[in-house]
């Protein structure tokens, strides 16, 4: 499910990507990653955050300052880190809030985006992180609460070519975090559809004994993945196609619809995916129906099978004394004749019946 590279982001493979996040766990849980650019000039510093702010390095004139704090949640080390830029506290309440659904809101000299990242552990199970992006005129203030390097590899394609982030404003540069976080869903939904069709395969499998448990955790990963890809698409839609904020006007509408078409191209292939669930949860479970019926029929087939053969030995095991075929010399041969035609007689019955 690939899409196609935004100005900056060439060359884009997703797996590249996802093994790049899943490589940080290891890395520092607070940090603070600038960059500084203008028309000729490019450099990105990385500071380690503690107990105390560290020396930020301040913007030369001219130049548009991104940071992006990572694993920041020390209320007043964040509110003297964003005191420079006039953040409403408001804004600075929903950042350490980790509960956010994806929205945006125009505070006048910035516009304040939330939104919401996930990825799959090696256990199964979908993690979410919260993700909040403030533009402003010469400034782009992000901040993510797990070290999961969501923009690392934007950075990395930064340095790498500064000429496509060159001459840009602060819209565009939104426009790539924004369509980085919409590109990290490609790669989750990638990782669901494997899922999916793993469980597919094996549907009718003995062995699955859990395979319903798997089919109801992806039913509920796709009610949470479309309960954040619905507000983000009115999001998209609010900046893209109503131009409701001044900051996003001209070029970066342009790109910014690209991301919504992105976006709306995700909810329809996880409502494809969540329709594939549910009809996969309505086939197993009429697959085990079945299977108990066809079990229920083999029990029943024997039952009838033991009760005529049960009648008989039950009347010749009564202890009466005038009972001729005692003293038959071939009684016993005969019985057990009997019985077999029986149980051969009700084999042929149930055969031309098709029960067996």
């Amino acid at each position: 499910m690939n899409k196609p590279a935004n100005p900056v982001e060439t060359n884009d493979n997703l797996q590249e990507q996802a093994m790049q996040r899943s490589n940080t766990d290891n890395a520092p849980r607070s940090a603070i990653h600038q960059t500084l650019y203008s028309a000729d000039t490019f450099v990105q510093h990385d500071y380690l955050a503690g107990k105390a702010l560290p020396d930020i390095a301040r913007p030369q004139e001219g130049q548009i300052n991104w940071l992006h704090f990572v694993g920041i949640n020390d209320a007043a080390l964040l509110k003297h880190a964003l005191e420079p830029y006039g953040i409403h506290e408001l804004v600075i309440e929903d950042i350490l809030s980790r509960k956010q659904r994806p929205k945006i809101e125009d505070y006048g000299n910035y516009v304040f985006t939330a939104a919401q990242v996930y990825h799959y552990t090696t256990t199964g199970k979908l993690h979410s992180d919260q993700v909040y992006v403030i533009i402003g005129k010469d400034f782009v203030l992000s901040f993510q609460q797990k070290p999961l390097g969501l923009f690392s590899h934007l950075r990395r394609q930064m340095h790498e070519n500064p000429h496509n982030i060159l001459n840009k404003n602060t819209a565009f540069l939104a426009y790539c975090l924004l369509d980085r976080i919409v590109d990290d869903y490609f790669i989750v939904l990638e990782s669901y559809n494997n899922r999916v069709e793993a469980i597919d395969k094996s549907l009718f499998k003995n062995e699955n004994s859990d395979i319903l448990s798997k089919i109801h955790r992806l039913k509920r990963d796709a009610v949470r993945l479309r309960r954040t890809l619905l507000p983000l698409r009115d999001v998209f839609y609010q900046l893209a196609v109503r131009g409701d904020f001044a900051i996003f006007k001209g070029e970066s509408t342009v790109y910014l619809r690209d991301v919504y078409d992105h976006n709306m191209q995700l909810i329809e292939s996880l409502d494809a995916s969540r329709d594939m669930v549910l009809s996969m949860m309505d086939i197993y479970l009429s697959f085990q129906s079945n299977r108990m019926n066809q079990q229920m029929r083999v029990l029943t087939v024997i039952t009838i099978i033991f009760m005529p053969l049960t009648v008989i030995t039950g009347i010749y095991g009564m202890n009466f004394d005038n009972m001729p075929e005692l003293h038959w010399h071939y009684g016993y041969f005969m019985v057990l004749g009997v019985m077999l035609c029986i149980i051969i007689g009700l084999l042929i019955f149930f055969s031309r019946r098709k029960w067996l």
